[in-house]
């Protein structure tokens, strides 16, 4: 269901629509940052299996993704850390996250379809635009569920889940003992474990953790 839209400028810019779909990854997390991924796909294409992130096994998805990346025209990523993520929220940080997505693209999309209810601010997308094209920014359509419904929304999904798992596995050996490998950042009952014995991380996310933040993690052993 499209919950809002942004119209096309008077300039028309290119004949041809061309539609991104949108999607982040790990908006809800403890730690790590929120990536977004943008998409465009073409006309005709089809992918057997192709659906929400979530309504997919971690096998399905790491299989979907390289098809993806081979068969769609753009494809393109956006990352926001923790820092950043305290500093304006995580609304905010997953839509900024968005927009970078969105100018990683080689092909400038007249048609955004966002996953949600929020459009990305049009001054944030400006931002990221201005930088990578000078056609007029495209229109937007958000849609609930639409990582359900819209074929490039759900390789969004899926590009913005793997590589986040991807990223989180790596760093989980940069930070161990937090089992980023295995809960990805999530609130799991092992990870709130994990943070009463060692404190915070630099890939913890302050303001959602804020119990954690006041208690200074334990000191190193030291030889006297």
């Amino acid at each position: 269901m499209a919950v809002e839209h942004y119209p096309l400028p008077e300039q028309t810019g290119p004949a041809v629509r061309i539609v991104a779909g949108i999607d982040e990854a790990g908006r809800g997390c403890l730690a790590g940052p929120v990536v977004a991924a943008a998409v465009i796909l073409p006309e005709t294409f089809f992918l057997p299996g192709l659906a929400d992130s979530k309504a997919c096994t971690a096998k399905t998805r790491n299989a979907l993704a390289p098809r993806i990346r081979e068969c769609s025209l753009a494809w393109g990523l956006g990352l926001v850390w923790p820092g950043r993520i305290d500093a304006i929220n995580i609304l905010q940080a997953s839509l900024e996250a968005m927009s970078k997505a969105v100018r990683c693209l080689c092909v400038a999309p007249t048609l955004l379809l966002v996953d949600g209810n929020k459009a990305i601010p049009r001054d944030v997308l400006s931002q990221s635009w201005r930088k990578a094209h000078v056609l007029p920014l495209p229109a937007q359509h958000t849609i609930v569920g639409g990582d359900k419904t819209e074929p490039a929304i759900s390789a969004a999904s899926i590009l913005a889940k793997t590589f986040r798992d991807h990223l989180m596995t790596h760093l989980s050996r940069r930070w161990p003992g937090y089992g980023f490998e295995a809960h990805k950042g999530y609130g799991t009952a092992a990870h709130f474990a994990a943070l009463d014995r060692l404190g915070l991380s630099p890939l913890h996310r302050r303001t959602f953790v804020k119990k954690y933040a006041l208690v200074p993690p334990p000191q190193q052993g030291r030889l006297l």
